[in-house]
């Protein structure tokens, strides 16, 4: 291909950065000879930030940044950098911080004028050509005429920024309550949807996290009502256009409040935790939607987004190009009903019902984004068939819409490899290898784990972040190592290995060295061997992906029960505290350091398996949802402190302890069970 213009961009491995590496404007991509650069030439810093799947980064890429006028004003004026969040959430937590409390709100393309230091003066999302030509031109003439205004703003956002993220230590006695939880849902749940599922607002996000939580809380505590609303809302989500009704996997949100819509992006990590939240929901209801999903889900990633050597691709974009060669959103994913009566004749009418080709299910254009009203009980009843019938015709109708849509053009992959990530996904294929016992997914999960230890481990011990063409280049964040020990502990419940245990370990240990902060006890999002920011930020409040520290305070409570450890549990404990004050006003903002308190406040039962026979009591044990316990056990003599000295030649046992303190050992699962429940 001839590009009339290339940049520093065409160096990168990022598939972001390379679409922009032949726009007029002279990207460079964030680092120290970058940023050096701005201070030595004393210019402003233009970040743009924003990522692969992200629909209004190309519309605002085609329009104004492959604009010839546009890029003179911005090279002419700034050192332009343009940054991948996901390769770099770091620089996107302290930028999207800063417009937050400039404007109020954030989102991508995120846009920021920063001085020469760094540190920000101006941002926004979103912006029309003549609007983004206009003000940059005003923030130039500031900078050029009063450069000391700028200064001072800059100073006092700074200021802002800082104390965003601050977590106090809180000295109150830790006082973990169920009644603390009741009283956080009872205030979450005036924001339910009791009819369509999820928050009475759009756009809806899947929020699996925020599920998963209320899922626990509702069958651990038995909560009728909350059960009721769980179940409706996983159903609504699979019945909606957000999950592919025809190739699995789901997308990042829908538009609308029926759930039908979506942004047609796919992430690895929205689909990796949904795998999850509906692996543990059909544990409990035994609903076949359920197991559904989560099969052709994993189907999905298995043949879309997995790469030979079994790591997980990023993402999938939400643009494709239609048959008359125009880019648009969710292409690849709507139907015509001309298209449909012409592919499936005999079956039309009975389809139309089913996936509501009429008014319910149309979004514009004459197109149709599938989307399910009546379970299949319903609909066979009403067409007089079997629910073999139907199921052997949904499943016939899926395979050969699915071999047609596999004639258009696809969406545009992201396939760098992102570690934490890659976890979620391993720590999804084990929840599914739990509840359905298929040892393809175990190997599956082991297979990435292996690709984590292998080549995403640093000499000193630590992790690296991304993963391109053999190449490993930006240090590991908080998020990384937090999934990756969480997942490492769910494969060595699952498989008794303990080499996942031990890495899970060792990866805790130098998050103390090297994110550790001793005055708050919770964990920075960045190394101590990292450039600094403009500030060090704290994640602690838990989004679409849960908080990197509401992940590692899970795993330090487990840790301390593996390995009897009283400096993982009391950290467990403060960080739990810490947020405390916050949670209860905001709880859909804290659901992973909810479920945490759920370990508090009722008996955490510690489940030791000795003997020849414990990995088939695994696989027992597992078929119940048991979600206040961990697994530990051996094959053999064991001197982990819970397994120690309990080894007898010729039986397998099974000890149920609480805090150490064990009922007498029993050989069978149901006791086992029994003595849990």
């Amino acid at each position: 291909m001839n590009h009339k213009y290339t940049n520093a961009l065409v160096n990168e491995t990022s598939p972001y950065l390379l679409q922009h590496a032949h726009n007029p404007v002279n990207w460079k991509a964030w680092n120290d000879e970058t940023l050096a650069e701005a201070k030595q030439k004393n210019k402003l810093i233009l970040i743009s930030i924003g990522y692969a799947a992200c629909h209004w980064c190309h519309v605002m890429e085609h329009e104004s940044f492959e604009d010839s006028l546009v890029a003179k004003v911005m090279n002419d004026n700034f050192i332009n950098i343009k940054v991948d969040r996901e390769e770099r959430p770091d620089v996107d937590q302290v930028y999207m911080n800063a417009v937050q409390l400039m404007t109020g709100s954030g989102g991508w393309p995120l846009n920021a004028v920063a001085l020469p230091d760094g540190r920000p003066v101006w941002g926004g999302t979103y912006f029309k050509k003549e609007q983004w030509i206009k003000t940059l031109t005003q923030i130039v003439d500031i900078y050029n005429n009063d450069p000391q205004k700028l200064n001072e703003y800059a100073s006092r956002l700074e200021e802002g920024i800082k104390s965003l993220d601050i977590v106090n230590l809180n000295t109150n006695d830790a006082k973990f309550e169920q009644t603390q939880i009741n009283e956080a849902i009872a205030n979450w749940s005036k924001r339910f949807d009791y009819q369509k599922g999820g928050t009475t607002n759009a756009p809806k996000f899947m929020m699996p996290n925020n599920i998963h939580f209320l899922l626990r809380q509702a069958y651990q505590n038995n909560d009728i009502e909350l059960q009721n609303y769980v179940n409706n809302t996983l159903t609504n989500i699979a019945y909606g256009g957000v999950y592919d009704q025809i190739g699995g996997g789901f997308s990042r949100y829908s538009v609308d409040t029926k759930w039908h819509v979506p942004h047609f992006e796919k992430m690895l990590y929205d689909n990796a935790q949904l795998v999850s939240l509906y692996s543990d929901a059909y544990l409990i209801t035994k609903n076949p939607l359920y197991k559904n999903v989560v099969l052709e889900t994993l189907d999905f990633v298995k043949r879309e987004l997995t790469h030979e050597e079994g790591t997980f691709y990023s993402s999938l974009d939400a643009d494709s190009t239609t048959p008359e060669g125009k880019l648009e959103e969710g292409a690849f994913y709507v139907w015509t009903k001309k298209e449909l009566e012409t592919l499936l004749p005999e079956d039309y009418n009975l389809f139309a019902d089913y996936y509501n080709i009429n008014n319910y299910g149309l979004w514009e254009h004459g197109n149709y984004v599938l989307i399910r009203k009546a379970s299949n009980k319903e609909i066979a009843e009403k067409y007089n068939l079997s629910i073999d019938e139907l199921t052997n015709k949904i499943s016939h109708w899926k395979t050969l819409l699915l071999k047609h849509r596999e004639k258009k053009d696809r969406p545009r992959l992201d396939d760098k490899i992102l570690t934490s990530w890659n976890a979620l996904m391993i720590k999804g294929y084990v929840d599914a290898y739990r509840v359905f016992g298929d040892d393809t997914f175990l190997n599956s999960a082991i297979k990435n784990a292996e690709f984590i230890i292998t080549k995403q481990l640093k000499p000193d011990g630590g992790l690296f972040h991304n993963y391109k063409e053999g190449k490993s280049t930006i240090n590991g964040y908080l998020e990384d190592y937090a999934a990756t020990i969480e997942a490492f502990l769910s494969l060595y419940e699952s498989t008794f290995d303990e080499k996942w245990l031990n890495n899970a370990r060792n990866l805790t240990n130098y998050t103390f060295d090297h994110f550790f902060d001793d005055s708050s006890k919770m964990f920075f999002f960045t190394s101590n061997e990292d450039t600094s920011l403009v500030t060090r930020t704290i994640e602690y409040r838990d989004n679409v992906i849960p908080a990197s520290n509401s992940m590692m305070a899970k795993s330090l409570f487990k840790l301390s029960h593996y390995f009897d450890n009283e400096a993982y549990a009391n950290t467990a404990k403060i960080m739990l505290n810490n947020v405390l004050p916050e949670l209860s006003q905001y709880p859909s903002g804290f659901s992973n350091w909810l479920d945490l308190k759920l370990n508090y406040t009722q008996k955490y039962y510690e489940v030791a398996i000795v003997g020849k026979d414990a990995k088939n009591k695994i696989s027992e044990l597992n078929k119940t949802y048991l979600p206040n316990k961990l697994l530990i056990g051996s094959t053999s003599e064991n001197n982990l402190p819970l397994l120690k000295n309990r080894y007898v030649d010729d039986n397998t046992l099974i000890y149920v302890c609480v805090n150490k303190a064990c009922k007498l050992p029993v050989t069978e699962v149901n006791d086992a069970i029994s003595l849990i429940k």
